[in-house]
């Protein structure tokens, strides 16, 4: 199918957007030529450092910040470490019952931090008290979508920092982000890209209390100038957390931020949540706008009619992004008959 610019190959039902999005034809060519110059003997190591910065500046893009304040990563889970191994003994975090464990496992890793979970409505109202706040933008388990606004406001009077995972926003959401002291997202959602990047975005004054706890020779000013040797060199911005590059994840990024970031995300928000809330007001339940539902519902029947879903705390999830139509609330609607 077409659409928002693009060709995608994605079948009709497919609703598994929260677990693995599925790329347009462009990034998925730009992937499968990198493989050729793999199996053929054509890459060189230093060939994927343009993707590199080209996937930095897409990711900085859709932050609003510049690009020498975004590191590179494997994982969201990974990224934040970078920020929990630095917290000191006593540090309290904050941080929304049930999340997904990739943000709060690191913080509870680290035996000097108290992590206190409270639900997402009150995260706002419970943020005096604490020294940092951990918190998806939208949850993963039912796409419910934090009060931004209300935690930012919060933050600032209680001198609270902020670390927020986009993994499910970003992609789909406008983001107002730049204020938080740290944003992570993994790429393999909603971003469109192959499984294997993900980017933290920090705060010039937050820089100094984030830790490179995977110090490497691709963390340097020029990496092909810290490949052997001590003293340790890192670079001055936030590459100094970066993880040496997943070459053909960082392809597959490179061209999948640049097609997004030719998007109107609001287009891309009223379409992803205009299907989501139809299907939600033709069973009869209340909009919500978010591009994610969560359902009550017999997986087996979900899956007869056609969809892809995922299931999450024994419900069956499904998610709305730029290949879907009206076709696919219509077979969620089948599966409720």
């Amino acid at each position: 199918m077409h659409a928002f610019g693009a060709d995608f190959a994605v079948p009709s039902g497919y609703l598994n957007t929260p677990s693995m999005g599925i790329p347009p034809a462009p990034v998925a060519a730009a992937v499968a030529g990198s493989v050729e110059n793999w199996r053929t003997g054509a890459s060189r190591p230093a060939d994927f450092d343009e993707a590199v910065a080209r996937s930095r500046a897409g990711f900085a893009r859709l932050l609003g910040v510049e690009p020498g304040r975004v590191a590179i990563g494997a994982s969201a889970s990974q990224l934040i470490a970078n920020v929990a191994a630095a917290l000191p003994a006593g540090t309290r975090v904050l941080a929304a019952e049930g999340d997904f464990t990739s943000v709060t496992f690191p913080f509870a890793a680290n035996p000097g931090v108290t992590v206190t979970e409270v639900p997402l409505d009150d995260l706002a109202a419970r943020v005096e008290g604490h020294d940092v706040v951990a918190v998806s933008v939208v949850q993963s388990a039912d796409g419910r979508i934090a009060d931004l606004p209300a935690l930012r406001a919060a933050a600032e009077a209680a001198g609270a920092a902020v670390l927020l995972d986009a993994t499910q926003a970003a992609g789909w959401l406008p983001l107002d982000v730049a204020w938080a002291d740290w944003v992570v997202a993994a790429g393999y959602k909603w971003l469109l890209a192959p499984r294997g990047c993900a980017w933290l975005a920090v705060r010039p004054d937050a820089q100094d209390r984030t830790r490179a706890v995977a110090a490497n020779w691709y963390a340097g000013e020029d990496p092909w100038a810290t490949v052997y040797g001590l003293p340790l060199r890192l670079a001055g911005d936030a590459r100094a957390f970066d993880l040496s590059p997943v070459w053909l994840a960082q392809v597959g990024a490179a061209a999948a931020l640049e097609y997004l970031g030719g998007l109107d995300l609001a287009q891309v928000r009223a379409h992803d949540v205009g299907l989501a809330d139809t299907l939600l007001e033709k069973l009869g339940r209340p909009p919500r706008g978010s591009a994610i539902v969560s359902l009550e519902a017999d997986p087996g029947r979900v899956a007869a009619a056609g969809i892809v879903s995922g299931l999450r705390n024994g419900k069956v999830r499904v998610g709305f992004h730029l290949y879907n139509t009206a076709d696919d609330v219509e077979r969620v609607l089948h599966a409720f008959e």
